[in-house]
């Protein structure tokens, strides 16, 4: 049965490291939630590592740009790990080809322009019109705050007749900006693949961005066996990804299904909770309203 905590104190002692997702958990896509940042300075002042794992699609760099710009302190974590850098390795690495269509708001063009040092002697990556395309690299509707992915179908329709692989480089289907709700790359890739087309997925629950975590966790000093604990509040990401990682999962209630148990957020029924889950085959460890 999953554990509802009030504080990340009351169970961090046994991790040497958390895995936090950013957008829902950390903050709102505006401002930073002062609870949660205060708690992950805690685990840090403890010892622990703290490494946000975020589907953003942009490369690491540009993800702690946008966080010190919030006002995170930069004493909230040790390192970022992004979708954006997974999927960023698996484009240099050859997976879809090198001509591509970029699907995605212009915010995300640094995916192109900040190549890795690892990449930096690798063939270039050249954006070209749908038609001239190898392949897609997604990263969110181009205008995110007005455009559903219905809004794609004709050109998802050519995509598909031309056979060409979607690299989806953000999983999530949707994040609340403020108080609105908008859709991500994963929505997108989820109707091209309703529609036949093929979808390559790097970030949460999918495997390279754990994979990618890892190194980055060794060169801060790894943590032992089982001692690793992921933050989340996307129940098919965050949770499902810790569960295929063999990782212990909190997860966060009052995020994207804040709604779904009971009627105040910041008391979750543990019925609801308990019924919720069970329907989705989830059972993360632990369970807390907000992250604190």
């Amino acid at each position: 049965m999953t554990r509802i905590i009030t504080a990340l104190a009351e169970i961090s002692q046994p991790y040497d490291a958390v895995f936090c997702d950013l957008w829902g958990c950390v903050h709102d896509g505006v401002a930073p939630f002062p609870a949660a940042v205060a708690a992950l300075q805690q685990f840090r002042a403890q010892g622990g590592k703290v490494l946000l794992l975020t589907n953003a699609p942009r490369p690491s760099r540009f993800v702690t740009e946008g966080l010190v710009r919030m006002g995170v302190p930069r004493d909230a974590w040790d390192a970022v790990v992004s979708s954006g850098d997974a999927a960023q390795d698996a484009l240099f690495a050859g997976a879809v080809g090198r001509r591509v269509w970029h699907l995605g708001p212009a915010k995300d063009e640094g995916f192109f322009t900040e190549i890795p040092p690892e990449w930096a002697d690798a063939a270039p990556i050249e954006l070209v019109p749908l038609a001239e395309a190898e392949a897609i690299v997604c990263t969110g509707p181009f205008d995110e705050l007005t455009e559903v992915p219905e809004d794609y179908r004709a050109r998802l329709l050519m995509a598909k007749t031309l056979g060409l692989p979607m690299l989806c480089a953000n999983p999530d289907l949707v994040v609340d900006m403020g108080a609105a709700r908008i859709y991500c790359a994963g929505a997108l890739a989820a109707l091209y693949e309703e529609m036949g087309g093929t979808a390559l997925y790097f970030g949460k629950p999918h495997p390279p961005i754990y994979d990618l975590a890892a190194r980055r966790l060794a060169a801060l000093g790894g943590a032992g066996e089982g001692r690793v604990l992921a933050i989340g509040d996307g129940i098919g990401t965050d949770v499902a990804g810790a569960a295929g990682e063999g990782l212990d999962a909190l997860f966060i209630t009052g995020g994207l299904a804040a709604d779904q148990f009971g009627p105040d957020p910041a008391r979750p029924d543990p019925a609801l909770l308990e019924a919720w889950l069970a329907a989705r085959q989830a059972s993360p460890q632990f369970a807390q309203p907000y992250l604190a």
